[in-house]
């Protein structure tokens, strides 16, 4: 196991000693604000104590990455596969691109959280977040799908304004009270038996994670949201 001391080093440091090591298991200490950390990293186990910068996790390749604290901007970003952890709350652009693998927020996110997420062949990316999400939720997403569970919130919407701008794809799941208001272009209705027999799935393993109870979190209503169009800018750029 490799130990790496952020407190009197750059990023750049940083992101060399993990790239260079041979070990499989390494713990990121006194994080704050370093920028980068586990970029492009596969095969390995990162735990970082602390708070990441931006773009943590960045083109993440198979390799899971625990975060013991929050996280900054656009953890994640443009990842092919793996796992994020993150064992607080996340800034903006959580996922942002994300095209393949995993993120678990236990508490809330920023604006924009999966900007971008997209969907091809076998690569399916997943973001669930577990308390509230900022405005322009899944942002122009094209796939995959998006989880707000809504967890000791006081909203009953549980996201900000604009969820789903500009989305032609994926599925965004909101477990709240009511509906907020949404584009044109998005389409919305309960969650079936066959919705909840997928979202279950993710529930487990967030409760996995962050000792939540799946059962309570299930028993409450859930909305499943998905674009309506083929052409969702239509309405953006003309008067129809």
């Amino acid at each position: 196991m490799l130990k790496i001391d952020c407190a009197d080093k750059h990023f750049s440091e940083i992101g060399r000693l993990i790239r260079q090591t041979d070990e499989k298991i390494i713990v990121v200490d006194n994080a704050l604000g370093h920028r980068y950390i586990a970029s492009g990293a596969k095969d390995k186990e990162i735990i970082v104590n602390g708070t990441p910068g931006n773009a943590m996790g960045a083109y993440l390749d198979g390799c899971k990455i625990t975060v013991n604290g929050s996280a900054q901007d656009a953890i994640g970003d443009t990842m092919n596969d793996g796992l994020i952890v993150v064992h607080g709350n996340s800034g903006d652009a959580t996922g942002y691109s994300m095209r393949g693998g995993k993120i678990f927020i236990k508490g809330d996110a920023g604006y924009r959280a999966g900007i971008h997420m997209k969907a091809y062949k076998d690569k399916f990316p997943v973001l669930v977040i577990g308390g509230k999400a900022g405005s322009f939720l899944g942002e122009y997403q094209a796939g995959g799908i998006i989880i707000v569970l809504g967890i000791d919130a006081d909203s009953k919407t549980n996201v900000g304004y604009f969820t789903g701008n500009g989305m032609h794809g994926g599925k965004i799941i909101l477990r709240s009270q009511q509906l907020p208001d949404l584009p044109d272009q998005i389409s919305a209705r309960k969650a079936n038996s066959e919705d909840l027999i997928e979202i279950e799935k993710y529930v487990k393993e967030y409760c996995l994670y962050f000792g939540k109870d799946a059962n309570e979190i299930m028993s409450k209503d859930f909305f499943v949201l998905t674009a309506n169009s083929a052409n969702p800018y239509k309405q953006l750029y003309t008067s129809v």
